[in-house]
């Protein structure tokens, strides 16, 4: 009997439909993506991880550090006039980067000294010196030449009525010449308290006078003191050991219960409500669905374990919190002291230092540690996301102010 042709060619038709049919039902259940030549290519060229299941783990190479593109010695020299200008440092580091960088900028327009700021908790009472988190020799050093610093407010300034002024996150030079400094002439002494009326932290269009300034400060001054750099450093060496299948590297990832919940991440049954951020079983299903495999180990912003953590764990069982890797000797100073100001510096430079970064809350916490990631040729800055499907690499979610270059950072460094 004669074989119809048409009937060969839908068999084929049909046999093929199947077999695509069962490799989409297989790519959904999280499954890694394949990844084509060309997403090969831009994932390397962004220095990111590409992963195949069953396959080891690629971790790409950082960066190069950037060099800073700014000149201390350029900077005109400091005519010293009458006049302090105090302040405090609020909210946890990725503030305290912005808030010293703004008093920094005022003092030096306005040629006064600077005193050393306190350091305030969330709690009434709760004060710390500067010393006690950052290194004051460091500090004072790198802005020498750039802005007089003393250690205390003296004491004749201390019964005078300090002028408090607001200032604008990023000030500019030209609100300091009209808001700030006709105070200061009057009052000669002017404390500061910075306001945040945006938390991004990208590039403005033209270069100004302050900038020099500013990015002198934002990535020269501050760096945790001796004990507090030891813990940091201890922790990742722990985070280290405990990633032998990926070559000692990790992924960090800002994920904060109390922020979560304020910002309704929590609601719907896991459900996304807010673009703002994202929650465990979200950042769980977001890195599954771009290559990271169970192995891979995790660490999160989160101090001590919460139950909500449960659904991320399931995606990665090593995942860790600070309570499970700190040393021991330093859990009563670093986690149970009665304040957050040390875990959240802890969580800031172990975000810089990580392999992989993954801010699932938008802010300033996110924008800071980008540009010191930036600044150290650590590109890896991934921005979660829901994945219809899974044909997406991790190339595709690489934060903007990366793939864009539109971070401040950038105009720093070269």
């Amino acid at each position: 009997m004669a074989i119809d042709p048409r009937q060969v060619l839908a068999g084929v038709l049909t046999v093929t439909m199947f077999v695509m049919l069962g490799h989409m039902i297989k790519r959904e259940h999280f499954d890694s993506v394949q990844p084509t030549v060309h997403e090969t290519r831009r994932a390397s060229e962004h220095g990111l991880v590409s992963a195949t299941k069953g396959s080891d783990r690629t971790w790409k190479k950082d960066g190069l550090t950037l060099k800073p593109c700014w000149n201390k010695q350029m900077l005109e020299d400091v005519v010293e006039v009458q006049g302090y200008v105090t302040f405090s440092l609020t909210n946890g580091p990725e503030y305290h980067v912005s808030q010293i960088t703004d008093a920094v900028v005022v003092a030096r327009h306005l040629r006064a000294t600077l005193v050393l700021p306190d350091i305030r908790g969330s709690k009434p009472g709760d004060k710390r010196n500067f010393e006690d988190i950052y290194d004051v020799g460091k500090f004072i050093t790198s802005l020498d030449g750039v802005v007089k610093v003393v250690k205390t407010q003296p004491s004749d300034v201390l019964s005078l009525n300090l002028a408090v002024v607001r200032v604008p996150n990023r000030v500019t030079e030209n609100h300091i010449a009209e808001n700030i400094e006709p105070i200061f002439r009057t009052k000669g002494n002017l404390r500061l308290v910075t306001y945040f009326p945006s938390v991004n932290m990208k590039k403005k269009g033209e270069k100004t006078k302050t900038d020099s300034t500013a990015c002198l400060v934002m990535f020269s001054t501050l760096e945790p003191q001796t004990e507090v750099l030891e813990v940091v450093n201890s922790m990742i060496d722990r985070l280290r050991t405990l990633s032998r299948k990926s070559n000692g590297q990790f992924v960090a990832v800002d994920l904060r219960v109390n922020i979560l919940e304020k910002n309704s991440c929590h609601k719907n049954g896991g459900a996304l409500v807010s673009k703002s951020c994202y929650n465990p079983q979200e950042v769980g299903l977001f890195l599954r669905k771009i290559g990271f495999n169970k192995d891979t180990t995790v660490y999160v912003t989160q101090s001590r374990w919460d139950s909500s953590l449960d659904a991320l764990k399931e995606f990665f069982p090593k995942t860790y919190t600070k309570e499970a890797i700190m040393p021991m000797d330093k859990k009563d100073k670093f986690l149970n002291s009665g304040t957050s100001e040390f875990e959240k510096v802890i969580d800031f430079y172990i975000s810089s230092e990580s392999d992989i970064f993954v801010p699932a809350i938008s802010g300033l916490f996110y924008a800071n540690v980008a540009g010191k990631r930036i600044a150290s040729g650590r590109n890896q800055i991934l921005v979660p996301a829901n994945i219809p499907g899974s044909s997406a690499t991790s190339a595709d979610f690489i934060s903007h102010y990366v793939s864009k270059k539109n971070h401040f950072a950038y105009s720093c460094f070269c």
